[in-house]
């Protein structure tokens, strides 16, 4: 196979990646879009992103009332989102959408509140196009908050 015939890989935005590149790559947005920046990326392998947790966001309201805490499953969508970004970046047709497919062995191991900055990492497993596999985890402060394994259909 000649260079000619194997297809473009997408080309890596500059790092880190501000909201209006990620806003390229995913559809989600306010309220919803659950990362701020993304810190660093490679493709097929792995990204970094981060998203701070403010009271004022809305998320938060009611849950719990007096006692805020950022629900689980909002860290897993974090989650989700960043693998999402890694799932467009590694795509060698771009990433028309992700669909969420699995979300496996998702354990709980400290509250995250506002004030505090999660950083969502997720490393690509397997790929079989136009499945992938992700291993990530949340920490807040270098604790690991929550960790989960995912799969996305990326078409």
């Amino acid at each position: 196979m000649n260079m000619e015939s194997m297809p473009a890989m997408p080309t890596m935005p500059t790092m880190p990646m501000d909201i209006q590149a990620i806003q390229k790559c995913i559809p989600h947005r306010h309220p919803f879009l659950l990362i701020d920046r993304v810190i660093e990326a490679k493709a097929n392998v792995n990204i970094v992103a981060i998203k701070h947790v403010s009271i004022s966001d809305g998320l938060l309201a009611g849950h719990f009332p007096g006692n805020p805490v950022m629900p689980g499953v909002l860290i897993v969508e974090g989650i989700a989102q960043a693998a999402a970004v890694l799932g467009h970046l590694s795509h060698s047709n771009g990433l028309n959408q992700c669909y969420l497919t699995e979300v496996s062995e998702a354990r709980f191991r400290r509250p995250v509140v506002p004030g505090d900055t999660m950083v969502f990492t997720a490393r690509v497993v397997k790929r079989r196009p136009p499945f992938f596999w992700f291993a990530a985890e949340c920490t807040v402060n270098g604790e690991v908050a929550a960790e989960v394994k995912l799969s996305a259909y990326i078409k």
